[in-house]
């Protein structure tokens, strides 16, 4: 194996423990990584502004650190300059409400920072309660979304089991036109075709000059599948899901909660 030059990580049920906290063996961890010249990029569904207290707090936040956010469509600096980017169009908006709202599913907007929720048949978003950190709109329809802004993603957030419900029924057409899966047990996202984070990653370390075979991805959810199959060594989390597990290189012994991103940079990218 070619020793690790770009450590790709994903956040929720990763680096973060399950109050959104990194812990002390994670952060030395890290910055040991760092130390020998290991890029740490975050990998995420989220936005760069939903991110930044996270990014300040782990010492990444400027331009000599990158991130891969809304899950591939937004490849930048974590200063802000963006190097590649990825955008919805109106008429995909409106293909995936005519999906969602018959089934009942809340609708959200992500552009940049700012989401706009649309409710369906009285079901509200729960993206609040999942993501605090951004600015959040509610409107009554699709029609009182600005038609003049990105759009960059689309998610819907629902209660586990209602969600898990509606999944099923679903157009097979939207899973051929665009690439849809669950991000969290409530979360389900719609992002441009092509776009997820094994391309956001491999952009990145094209543009670094970093071969696959060096880059080391971890995570534990459907939306971390891309980059785990594409890295030269993809790490599941022991609390990944069976998905996630089953293509992976390697699974760490610890959950999330115990420290398994430490475990595994210790693994292969320091002591090796």
């Amino acid at each position: 194996m070619s020793d690790i030059k770009l450590l790709a990580l994903d956040l929720d049920g990763t680096l973060f423990t399950k109050d959104k906290q990194v812990t002390v063996e994670n952060r030395e961890a890290l910055k040991a990584a760092e130390d020998k010249g290991v890029h740490v990029v975050i990998t995420t569904g989220r936005p760069l502004p939903a991110i930044d207290h996270i990014l300040k707090d782990l010492d990444l936040l400027d331009d000599k650190h990158y991130s891969v956010t809304f899950n591939g469509g937004l490849v930048q600096r974590n200063n802000g300059d963006i190097l590649v980017k990825k955008e919805m169009s109106r008429e995909d908006i409106e293909q995936v409400y005519a999906a969602f709202e018959p089934l009942g599913l809340p609708m959200d907007v992500l552009s940049d920072g700012i989401v706009y929720g649309v409710p369906s048949k009285g079901n509200h978003s729960l993206y609040r309660q999942a993501n605090p950190a951004l600015t959040f709109v509610d409107v009554n329809s699709i029609d009182d979304i600005p038609k003049n802004i990105v759009y960059n993603k689309i998610v819907t957030v629902c209660e586990e089991a209602f969600l898990d419900a509606q999944i099923p029924k679903l157009p097979k057409q939207l899973s051929e036109d665009f690439e849809v899966f669950k991000s969290r047990e409530i979360i389900l996202e719609v992002m441009p075709k092509g776009v997820h984070k094994a391309e956001g990653l491999k952009l990145l370390s094209d543009y670094l000059g970093i071969d696959q075979s060096q880059v080391m991805a971890m995570g534990d959810e459907e939306n971390d599948l891309t980059m785990l199959k594409w890295a030269g060594l993809g790490v599941a989390m022991a609390n990944g899901v069976d998905k996630v597990k089953a293509v992976a290189d390697a699974v760490t012994t610890q959950t999330n909660e115990e420290s398994g991103v430490a475990e595994a940079i210790h693994n292969y990218i320091l002591e090796k």
